[in-house]
């Protein structure tokens, strides 16, 4: 693991309290960050001075969180996956209510807490690891452009070949993210997706602080010159 600190407790980053360029002044909005991944990335984004809309449809432990960050990060209790949408335009409203019109990061983390005896399970996968990320990316294009300026990071399901429904999710999201990228081309905006490995919270194949790593760098200036990536991390089965 990156950082010393586990997933289960607050992350304390180490260094000066000065103006970090980084995040400092930014909006970022972060789908499923109650996730490992996606609570890594919600505590790296604020540590580098991010503001954070979180969106997620289990509720949100602010424990895990500096006191001092709380202040820069609003959760919304959100299904984005259901009604057609309107639970994706509900939480970009909430965002722009609470940190203004400007968006300028979308870290996508679609996240499924799936039972093997769910019904319509395959569609359920659809729907929330590829449908919804493309509609959040619909959804914040709108307030990115016109700054032309904005970061799109979508992680895609980790892989896993023997599974036809996420496979395709992650295939698909991947042509999505590559889609949208050349569509902003010259806009300002830029659009890659991080595929990690089979990720867990401790130390298994990849810790999920390593993926937040390539989150925040695909989200930052630093790789301004980067558009339509899929960036791997860990270990990746390729389907043959």
């Amino acid at each position: 693991m990156l950082y010393a600190s586990p997933l289960d407790s607050a992350y304390h980053p180490s260094g000066s309290t000065t103006v970090d360029p980084i995040g400092y002044g930014k909006v970022a909005v972060v789908t499923g960050c109650t996730s490992s991944i996606g609570l890594a990335v919600t505590q790296l984004l604020l540590a580098h001075q991010f503001s954070i809309c979180g969106l997620d449809n289990v509720e949100f432990d602010y424990r895990l969180l500096r006191e001092a960050d709380h202040g820069r990060f609003h959760f919304h209790k959100e299904d984005l996956s259901a009604r057609d949408g309107e639970g994706i335009q509900e939480g970009v409203r909430i965002c722009r209510s609470v940190f203004g019109e400007r968006i300028d990061a979308l870290i996508n983390i679609p996240f499924l807490l799936l039972s093997a005896t769910s019904p319509n399970s395959d569609a359920l996968v659809l729907s929330t690891k590829l449908t919804a990320p493309i509609l959040m990316m619909q959804a914040v294009l709108p307030l990115m452009k016109p700054h032309r300026s904005g970061a799109i990071v979508n992680v895609a399901c980790p892989a896993a070949v023997d599974d036809v429904a996420h496979t395709a999710a992650r295939e698909g999201l991947l042509g999505a993210t590559k889609s949208v990228a050349w569509g902003c081309r010259g806009e300002g905006v830029r659009v890659n997706a991080v595929l990690p490995g089979v990720v867990t919270g401790v130390d298994e194949k990849i810790a999920a602080m390593e993926v937040a790593r390539a989150v925040l760098f695909l989200a930052s200036e630093e790789a301004r010159g980067v558009n339509g990536v899929g960036l791997p991390v860990g270990r990746i089965r390729e389907a043959v």
